[in-house]
């Protein structure tokens, strides 16, 4: 065989291997990415906000307003990619910010779709974690409070008109978004969107399942909340909660909140200031 024959083979064969690993390599890459996009930043309350929901405990709820106010909105590349429920940091690559806003998580019919906080000029890439807080407003329809939910409750021909006021901060650190499609993939020139959400039926739990499914085991209900209702209605904020709540349901509450935060389905490593 000729020299040139051999050498020919040789390519050809590391050409096919080459072929073959690529073949098997992840489809989204961020190294050697150039260019900018837009990346939205959404806020979902879920059709639990937007369409109502049953708490575990029977109260039809159905939401007015739902205000949060989030702050240091942050999405980033990161590399390895961030992983909430360890206890390796977040090493970022590229991080894109939002300013402050309060967003009202309950506009629009039953088929809204989620809330857009905003939107900004990014580096091109995979932006596989998000991270907000929830703080007081310092304006606003939510003015000193980081979270406000009003809206009716009702049972057995009961309706209770609610107004629920936390004044407490909550810091949310989130991996990748976890949903029916994948977020985050900025190509240059094009938009990419990725969604904070919010599981407000882990407070109330969710009368469509069973008692002892595990998200109801661990919600509030309504029902503590109910029993501290004065004549026709509803109103509490913190401090109230704090004093006429149950011990073990006020931990409860605190809990619940905590872990309100997610990305779809994924997962954020989650603190609060509660005291």
């Amino acid at each position: 065989m000729q020299r040139h024959s051999i050498v020919l083979i040789i390519s050809l064969g590391a050409a096919w291997l080459m072929g073959c690993q690529n073949s098997d390599a992840p489809s989204v890459s961020t190294s050697g990415v150039e260019g900018s996009g837009t990346l939205r930043i959404e806020a979902n309350g879920e059709d639990f906000v937007r369409q109502g929901l049953t708490s575990k405990d029977g109260w039809a709820i159905r939401f007015e307003h739902v205000y949060v106010h989030l702050a240091d909105l942050k999405a980033y590349q990161t590399e390895p990619p961030f992983d909430p429920d360890a206890d390796s940091p977040l090493e970022a690559i590229h991080t894109a910010a939002l300013p402050a806003i309060t967003i009202d998580l309950a506009v629009g019919d039953d088929n809204a779709t989620p809330r857009l906080v905003g939107q900004v000029d990014a580096p091109a890439g995979h932006y596989n974690a998000l991270s907000w807080k929830m703080t007081p407003a310092q304006a606003g329809p939510a003015i000193g409070q980081a979270l406000v939910l009003m809206g009716q409750a009702t049972q057995a021909g009961q309706t209770l008109p609610f107004t629920l006021k936390v004044n407490r901060e909550f810091a949310y650190t989130c991996g990748e978004y976890v949903g029916d499609e994948r977020k985050g993939i900025l190509q240059a020139g094009q938009t990419a969107t990725l969604e904070a959400t919010f599981h407000f039926d882990h407070l109330f739990g969710d009368g469509t399942l069973p008692a002892e499914d595990e998200l109801n085991r661990k919600a509030l209900g309504c029902a503590p909340l109910a029993a501290l209702a004065k004549g026709e209605g509803l109103e509490l904020d913190w401090a109230t909660l704090q004093q006429q709540l149950p011990p073990q349901a006020f931990q409860t509450l605190e809990t619940n909140l905590t872990g309100m935060g997610h990305v779809g389905e994924g997962h954020c490593r989650s603190k609060s200031s509660m005291s």
